[in-house]
């Protein structure tokens, strides 16, 4: 079994605790596929991948092509006779790429899929409100996120979970999936199912459009935004006081059902507390960066911070 020669794909630290995990347990990675080093910060220094420095921390193979069609790139990879390859929150793979090594190529998701295709899996299954997510394991094939599936595993999602304590859940969740996925196909046993027909629910990529906080939806509706956006991307909004409009991202937050008379958006404070006012009560926020502050706790910001009494979030 660890004579299977594998390469693996991906770029985030998510993708680490996965890398970390096989090569802790002796699966022989013969090589490792990550995205090239970007420019970042105001000397354009050249920042590498959460991968690529935990691969060079192991001495490990690496290698960073800007197309994954060029020639030289595909000559490299074969050259490292991999029999499995895995993806890992990478990007879409050539046909000549994935079906490269003679035992396939599989893919980590961090769904139950078919639902939650796409870019951001963690943070729509919270922002949607679901109970439950998973992670899922599938040969990949020449679309999105549509290959057979190998194995999954499902997880709770907590009432007041965050997108950041749930990535971490999920990422070593699929560390044990990734692992016993390997030694199903490299001992033969391996049997996939097609994706079920069912209406699908999307996972499209994070944007300032769909982050803002619309305060006229439900509060339901927000909380699990801003849970879903916590600690990363983060949800922001617009908050209107006396003449001035300042940017905000709003991170801790809890939630108050009751019947008030005031408009929506109102924000209520008092010495220690910041509350805004929403069609079916109150969300309360804990934790909030203003444009050009640091983050801090509302009660730090209300000790030099002044709301006036018309303030109110667009």
């Amino acid at each position: 079994m660890k004579d299977v020669r594998i390469v693996f794909m991906g770029t985030p630290d998510f993708a680490v605790t996965i890398l970390k995990h096989l090569v802790d347990n002796n699966y022989n990675v013969v090589g490792v596929i990550t995205a090239p080093d970007k420019p970042a910060g105001r000397g354009r220094k050249l920042n590498e991948s959460d991968v690529k420095k935990y691969a060079l921390s192991k001495n490990l193979n690496i290698l960073q092509p800007k197309n994954l069609k060029n020639e030289d790139f595909l000559q490299e990879l074969k050259a490292l006779n991999a029999h499995l390859q895995i993806v890992v929150a990478f990007r879409m793979l050539p046909e000549a790429v994935w079906k490269m090594p003679k035992l396939g190529t599989f893919n980590l998701h961090a769904s139950l899929l078919p639902q939650y295709r796409g870019a951001a899996p963690i943070h729509w299954a919270i922002i949607n409100g679901e109970t439950k997510t998973g992670v899922t394991t599938f040969f990949i094939d020449d679309k999105i996120d549509t290959g057979e599936i190998i194995l999954q595993e499902e997880i709770d999602i907590s009432e007041n979970e965050t997108v950041g304590t749930l990535h971490d859940k999920l990422m070593f969740l699929g560390a044990d999936l990734v692992a016993k996925t390997i030694d199903l196909i490299s001992d033969g046993n391996v049997t996939t199912k097609k994706q079920p027909e069912l209406e699908e629910k999307s996972a499209p990529k994070l944007n300032p459009e769909n982050t803002k906080v619309d305060w006229t939806e439900s509060l339901e509706n927000i909380y699990n935004k801003i849970r879903g956006l916590n600690p990363f991307p983060t949800a922001w909004t617009i908050i209107k006081n006396e003449d001035e409009e300042i940017s905000a991202k709003i991170y801790t937050i809890k939630k108050e059902t009751y019947d008030h008379q005031y408009k929506v958006g109102k924000i209520i404070t008092t010495k220690k507390e910041m509350k805004v006012a929403v069609k079916n009560g109150f969300l309360i926020i804990d934790e909030i960066k203003l444009s050009g502050k640091k983050k801090m706790d509302t009660k730090s910001l209300l000790n030099g911070f002044t709301f006036s009494k018309e303030a109110k979030m667009l």
